[in-house]
């Protein structure tokens, strides 16, 4: 027996509990699929508006496109417009974009502390609160988001939900209780007000997030 499944029979023999008790997890399982839902406030129907009025809210910049096909040309402008290098990371999902045509060097790769920009889609996005949703897995770098000093975010408009509680309800629905290693949660560029009260933009991450919304429904 190992020290840790050791410690975890004396834990079980203190509770009364044991091992491999499928009428205890049975018990949580429902739980965690029927969580209570607490007051919460009315939203718009049109959730890509209030998307991106609360994103802009936080300092992100928002763009929006009628297909995949556009972003590279989206991206493009954005980064022309700031005098930002052509030179990204992005996820492979994104790779099949066609980006050297809009004059773009991309490479399908988590991003490194070399990379100027990161290129990201998103799980899904929250409409309350303007904040992207993002899930750490091998096809989806978190290094990607908060390394480059500009994160660009692909946000496919049919990946907004209300609230929180609707993303994480689409997570377990689509990944089940297999969760992935780390959620993030990116609500504008990184900031601090640690020193006197002063909002410092770029403390722990990129000091610039553009959204790319994609799609009309």
């Amino acid at each position: 027996m190992s020290s840790r499944d050791d410690i975890l029979s004396r834990v079980r023999a203190n509770l009364g509990v044991a091992a491999g008790d499928e009428a205890r997890r049975a018990a949580a399982r429902a739980v965690l699929e029927t969580p209570a839902i607490g007051p919460r406030p009315s939203l718009p129907d049109d959730l890509a508006a209030r998307f991106r009025m609360k994103a802009e809210a936080m300092a992100s910049t928002v763009d929006r496109v009628a297909t995949p096909a556009e972003v590279p040309a989206a991206v493009a402008r954005y980064l022309a417009e700031r005098g930002l290098p052509a030179r990204a990371a992005c996820w492979p999902a994104l790779a099949g974009l066609d980006w050297a045509a809009a004059g773009i060097d991309v490479a399908a790769r988590a991003a490194n502390g070399d990379d100027p920009v990161g290129i990201t889609g998103c799980f899904c996005a929250i409409a309350e609160t303007g904040t992207l949703l993002l899930a750490s897995g091998p096809q989806t770098a978190a290094t990607t988001s908060l390394l480059p000093e500009t994160h660009i975010a692909v946000v496919p408009v049919s990946r907004i939900v209300p609230a929180m509680e609707e993303g994480f309800a689409l997570l377990r629905a689509e990944q089940g209780f297999d969760l992935p290693r780390a959620v993030n949660f990116v609500s504008g560029p990184s900031r601090t007000g640690d020193i006197e009260q002063t909002i410092v933009i770029g403390a722990h991450g990129p000091y610039r997030v553009h959204l790319i919304l994609v799609g009309d429904a």
